[in-house]
C-alpha cells in the first residue's frame, strides 16, 4: 500500500508527518496564489491570514514536493489523519499527475493527492479571492495567530522554493510588497544552495507510477473529519 501527497505550501518546508520518500516536481494547469484564509494557524477569524490555494490555470505550471507513505494501512492512516486536520480549510482533495521533468509530457507519478479550495465564497467560508496587491500585502503584514504570525508564512515560502531551485515570481513579488508594508528594505537574501539528498528529483528513467485511490481505512477517516 501506498499514497504520494503533493505539497505547494507550508508542506514543501515543514512537512509534519512520517513520510518514506520526498520528491521535487511540478504538476500542471495549476498556479499558486494567496487566496484561502487561515483562522487558526496564522490568522484569527477576526483577522484571518492569507494562505497558499491552488487556482486552475491552463499552461501553468506549480513547483513543489510530492511525498511517499508506505508501510500499510495504520501509517497511511496516521498521516491522511494529521493532514485532514492541519489543511482543514480545504474542502476537497485532488488527484493530479506529477513531473519532475521541464517541459516533460510524461508524468513521473499519477493519482497524486493535493489538498485544494473551492473558488466559490458561497460554498467555501475559507476562500477569500483574489484581491490587489497592497491590500493582500497589509493582510499579510498584520495578521497572526496560534502557530506564528502571516509574514513568516509567506517568507518561509518564498526561501523553500529558492531552496529548491524553482522561486515562483507571484510569490517574490507579493513578499516584497508586504516588506515594504513592514518598512523593511531590499529583498530575501539569497544565498548558494546546496542540493541536499531530500532535494535530488526522480531520475528521468524511472516509469510512471499509477497510484491508487485512497484506502477505504483512508477514506473514512477522511469522511469523518
Amino acid at each position: 500500500m501506498v499514497f504520494w501527497i503533493f505539497g505547494y505550501g507550508s508542506l514543501v518546508w515543514n512537512p509534519g508527518f512520517d513520510y518514506d520518500e520526498k520528491f521535487i516536481g511540478y504538476i500542471k494547469d495549476y498556479r499558486r496564489v494567496f487566496d484561502l484564509a487561515c483562522i487558526d494557524h496564522r490568522g484569527t477569524p477576526e483577522h484571518p491570514a492569507r494562505t497558499c490555494t491552488l487556482d486552475e490555470s491552463k499552461g501553468s505550471i506549480c513547483w513543489g514536493a510530492a511525498y511517499c507513505v508506505r508501510g500499510g494501512p495504520e501509517k497511511e492512516k496516521k498521516a491522511m489523519e494529521y493532514l485532514e486536520r492541519r489543511e482543514c480549510e480545504y474542502d476537497s482533495k485532488t488527484l493530479v499527475d506529477f513531473f519532475t521533468e521541464e517541459n516533460s509530457l510524461h508524468p513521473a507519478l499519477t493519482g497524486v493527492i493535493v489538498f485544494t479550495s473551492t473558488p466559490d465564497k458561497v460554498n467555501n467560508k475559507y476562500y477569500l479571492g483574489p484581491a490587489p496587491l497592497e491590500e493582500m500585502a497589509r493582510q499579510i503584514a498584520t495578521a497572526s495567530g496560534p502557530c506564528g504570525n502571516n509574514r513568516e508564512y509567506i517568507f518561509k515560502m518564498e526561501k523553500a522554493l529558492y531552496d529548491i531551485g524553482h522561486e515562483d515570481d507571484y510569490i517574490i513579488e507579493l513578499a516584497n510588497e508586504v516588506r515594504k508594508v513592514l518598512g523593511i528594505v531590499g529583498s530575501f537574501p539569497k544565498e548558494k544552495k546546496l542540493l541536499g539528498p531530500s532535494q535530488i528529483p526522480l531520475r528521468s528513467h524511472i516509469s510512471p507510477v499509477k497510484i491508487r485511490p485512497l484506502p477505504e481505512a483512508i477514506a473514512a477517516a477522511a469522511a469523518d473529519s
